[in-house]
């Protein structure tokens, strides 16, 4: 449903496995207010959404001055964004078949749309952050899972069911480590955070790297291993850390060439926490996807880092309330600029 005035403030709503948090953003995408309440997934669906219910009721309580026109919910998914009906996620079990949009927009009076969460934070990045003046966005996630948004000519692509965009379960080796979703060698079995802390502890326990900074960071136990660990140990110059890295680089970089031979997006941005740990690393990424891939002209395609970080999910469901991008908009000159 279009809003009815595109010029007043949205609320973006961002529900996650522990947390709901809630933001008024404004037309140019800065979010104004916020807050974060905690989200009850062990209980029935009355309880998860009254979790949602209470932080929307906390931001208009913060300014009761300021009026939003929609609202706008990431949500994990399965999802089904033409009917904001939330059909079985694995970390809100208290939703099955749950109609989100329906609930909201009946006890807010508002419009509401749903989404998942990699879709609405690539519209974001799309309508105001790295994005901006693109056409064609291939947006990617990296965090715990790696999740991500296709958006043609200013609009999300969902596919014929709304199922569309699941980057992160495209293989890149079919003999490789069984993922979540029951496939072999996904890019996220392979690159997502708790893959480079597995990649990190089976080359610690092989090699008994006690010269390792991540040996004194695990305090002597390999199983203890995080990304986040090999990140810290990355950035204070160890060498192992730095191999893991450059390994999930290259895994990185052959998915990512894969996307370019298939869709030859105007830009490639990646955010999420793994992709902040692998910002130095993006000019070898960008020149190892354009070697690998067919398309000649890969390397014209930029990549860059997110402009929203941890308030993504605000953003995202606020985008998806607003207007699309005009369909006149043209896509940027090509450029091999690759953002630091």
């Amino acid at each position: 449903m279009p809003a009815s005035n595109p010029d007043g403030f949205v609320i973006g709503v961002d529900v996650g496995g522990t947390k709901v948090a809630a933001g008024f953003v404004d037309p140019a995408g800065r979010i104004t207010q916020q807050v974060r309440n905690a989200m009850v997934v062990t209980r029935d669906a009355a309880d998860g959404f009254a979790a949602v219910k209470a932080a929307i009721d906390s931001l208009l309580a913060v300014s009761p001055q300021k009026r939003a026109h929609a609202i706008g919910i990431c949500s994990p998914g399965p999802l089904d964004p033409a009917t904001g009906v939330v059909i079985n996620p694995p970390n809100l079990p208290c939703w099955r078949n749950f109609h989100l949009a329906d609930e909201t927009a009946r006890l807010y009076s508002l419009p509401v749309k749903v989404d998942n969460d990699a879709n609405a934070a690539g519209l974001a990045e799309t309508l105001w952050g790295a994005g901006t003046g693109y056409r064609n966005v291939f947006y990617a996630t990296i965090g715990t899972g790696i999740g991500t948004g296709v958006v043609f000519d200013g609009r999300l692509y969902h596919g014929r069911t709304g199922a569309a965009g699941e980057g992160g379960h495209m293989s890149i080796d079919y003999r490789g480590p069984l993922c979540g979703c029951g496939k072999r060698g996904c890019i996220e079995a392979l690159a997502a955070g708790p893959a480079i802390g597995r990649r990190a502890q089976h080359k610690l326990a092989e090699r008994i790297r006690r010269d390792s900074m991540l040996w004194e960071f695990a305090k002597s136990d390999p199983d203890s291993v995080t990304s986040e660990l090999v990140g810290r140990a990355d950035a204070a110059g160890d060498s192992l850390a730095h191999e893991v890295l450059l390994e999930t680089v290259v895994l990185l970089s052959v998915w990512l060439s894969n996307i370019v031979d298939l869709l030859e997006p105007d830009v490639i941005i990646i955010g999420g926490g793994v992709a902040a740990m692998l910002q130095p690393f993006f000019a070898d990424m960008h020149a190892q996807i354009s070697d690998i891939c067919v398309n000649s002209r890969g390397n014209e395609i930029p990549l860059l880092p997110a402009c929203y970080g941890a308030d993504s999910g605000i953003a995202g469901g606020a985008a998806l309330c607003a207007q699309p991008v005009s369909r006149s908009l043209p896509s940027k000159a090509p450029s091999a600029v690759v953002s630091k």
